[in-house]
C-alpha cells in the first residue's frame, strides 16, 4: 500500500458505495461540502484511513486553524483528508472521502485511492460536486451526471448531460481510474443558480444527497437541509421581490427551466467569464 495513507482497523465492510467530496476546483454554493459534512454529522462513522496532508497540500493555500484564547494558542487544527465508513438506515455500507482537493501527488493519490476501494471491496465510486447553472431558485434542483463509462450514464435517467471543455478536479481523476480498474464510478453534479452561486444553498446540497439515495440504493439522512432549503428560498425570495429588474431575470429563467424537460442533453454552457460577469452585477444592486 502506498505511504501516502495509513489504514485503520474498522468493523467489516460488504460492498461499500465509496462516496468522494473533495471540493476545491468547483463547488457553487457549497453544496457538495455542506452533503458530505450533513452525511458525516448525521451518521456514526469509523475511520478507515487518513492520507498524508504533509505530501499532498500546500499550507499556504489551506493554512491550519488556530485557535486562539485570551492570548493563548489553546490549539492548532490541520486539514485532513480521510475515509471514514458510515451505515445508513437500511444496513447499507458507505465509505465517505473527505478533506480539501490535493495540491500535490494526484496520479499516486488516484492509485492509492483505487487499491484501497479494492481491498475494501467498493461497489461503486461517486464524486459529488455542484457549479453554476441559469436557472432559478424558485424551482427544484436539477442534476447532471458524469462518467468516464458511456454505459454508466446510458444507463441513468433523469440527469442532464453537458458538452464542456473545463479544467478537472481530483474527483475526475479518481473517477477516471476507478473505471480503468473496473470500478464502476460517476459523478453527481448539482445545478446552482448562477446570481446566487456565491453563497450558501442547501437546496442543491438536498438534492446531491437525494440523488445519491436514487442512483446508489442507498438511504442516507438529510438532517437539517429541508429546513434550511425553506429558510434560504425566503431570503432570496425577499431579494428578488423587491427590485423589478430581477423579477423580470427569475421569471425570464422560469421560462426556459419549465420549457426544458429534466434529463435533456445540452450543449455548450455559458463561460464562466459569463457567469460572473452576471452575478457580480446582480451582487452590487442589493444593499448588502
Amino acid at each position: 500500500m502506498s505511504e501516502l495513507v495509513d489504514l485503520f482497523d474498522h468493523p467489516p465492510l460488504h460492498e461499500p458505495l465509496l462516496v468522494v467530496g473533495l471540493p476545491g476546483w468547483i463547488d457553487a454554493g457549497v453544496a457538495a461540502a455542506t452533503a458530505i459534512q450533513t452525511i458525516l454529522d448525521t451518521h456514526d462513522s469509523e475511520l478507515v484511513a487518513s492520507f498524508d496532508t504533509d505530501a499532498l497540500l500546500d499550507y499556504r493555500a489551506r493554512r491550519p486553524i488556530m485557535s486562539l484564547v485570551e492570548g493563548v494558542i489553546d490549539e492548532l487544527t490541520w486539514p485532513a483528508i480521510e475515509m471514514r465508513a458510515i451505515v445508513d438506515a437500511h444496513g447499507n455500507h458507505i465509505v465517505v472521502l473527505s478533506g480539501a482537493e490535493l495540491d500535490h501527488a494526484w496520479g499516486t493519490f488516484c492509485s492509492t485511492i483505487v487499491d484501497t476501494a479494492l481491498d475494501l471491496g467498493v461497489r461503486m465510486i461517486i464524486g459529488l460536486g455542484a457549479y453554476p447553472a441559469p436557472v432559478p431558485h424558485t424551482r427544484d434542483t436539477r442534476l447532471s451526471a458524469t462518467s468516464p463509462s458511456s454505459e454508466i450514464i446510458d444507463g441513468l435517467t433523469g440527469f442532464e448531460r453537458g458538452t464542456i471543455e473545463v479544467p478537472a478536479g481530483v474527483q475526475t481523476a479518481v473517477e477516471v481510474a476507478a473505471v480503468e480498474q473496473g470500478i464502476p464510478a460517476l459523478g453527481l453534479w448539482a445545478q446552482v443558480p448562477h446570481y446566487i452561486s456565491g453563497m450558501p444553498y442547501p437546496a442543491a446540497a438536498l438534492g446531491l444527497i437525494e440523488a445519491l439515495n436514487r442512483t446508489a440504493g442507498v438511504a442516507l439522512v438529510t438532517g437539517t437541509l429541508a429546513d434550511d432549503t425553506a429558510a434560504t428560498r425566503r431570503q432570496i425570495d425577499e431579494l428578488v421581490e423587491a427590485n423589478e429588474q430581477h423579477r423580470r431575470m427569475i421569471g425570464q429563467l422560469e421560462e426556459v427551466y419549465d420549457a426544458t424537460p429534466a434529463g435533456a442533453a445540452f450543449g455548450p454552457l455559458p463561460t464562466g467569464d459569463e457567469l460572473a460577469a452576471e452575478l457580480q452585477a446582480w451582487l452590487r444592486d442589493q444593499d448588502s
